[in-house]
């Protein structure tokens, strides 16, 4: 059974790595649009889905296409990635504003076929995150690393950025990007045959 990842991030990559040996990347070329009357969690899932859909569609055979997409959130505002130096700054303050909590959204999506039968799985994971008090001089030395621009939310739990988190309620992958517990629960019937 082949398995495609419908992504070019390399933490996505390594992530799944880790559930299964061998898979093939294949990126999507759909734009990421936000629609209209959904909640968060609905968006992150629906992207997720458009994505996997894009490269099921343009492949045949037996596969599984995992498909994953991110939204960081705060007070229902979506702090995508950054467009420069600056926006990654406002960013880190907003996130920071108030209570200085925000949720992350990890939508899945995985479609199967298998001897002519399509299944498809869609899932949305959602992260409490915790930061603490970060100076003006620690976020441009943040900014400084250029780990910032190509990341929602302009930072990266698993870069240098991790020791301005105070605590997580939720799991941890999900925040990296791709909610592996729940990848592992979906795939384990395919990979443990």
């Amino acid at each position: 059974m082949k398995i495609i990842l419908a992504s070019q991030s390399p933490r996505r990559k390594e992530l799944l790595s880790m559930i299964v040996p061998r898979f093939e990347i294949s990126v999507s070329k759909v734009e990421e649009k936000i629609e209209k009357g959904l909640s968060m969690k609905e968006q992150a899932t629906n992207l997720a889905y458009i994505k996997a859909k894009d490269i099921f569609d343009k492949t045949t055979g037996d596969r599984i296409v995992i498909g994953s997409d991110t939204i960081v959130t705060k007070n229902d505002k979506i702090y995508g990635k950054p467009k420069d130096r600056n926006h990654a700054k406002q960013m880190i303050k907003g996130l920071l504003s108030g209570d200085k909590t925000h949720i992350i959204y990890t939508g899945l999506c995985i479609l199967v076929e298998e001897n002519g039968k399509y299944k498809q799985y869609k899932t949305c994971d959602e992260v409490k995150v915790f930061l603490k008090d970060i100076s003006d001089k620690e976020i441009e030395k943040w900014i400084n690393t250029g780990k910032a621009m190509d990341k929602a939310g302009a930072y990266g739990i698993q870069d240098e950025f991790c020791v301005f988190v105070e605590k997580i309620e939720g799991n941890y992958t999900s925040v990296v990007g791709l909610p592996t517990h729940k990848v592992y629960d979906i795939l384990k019937e395919y990979i443990n045959k």
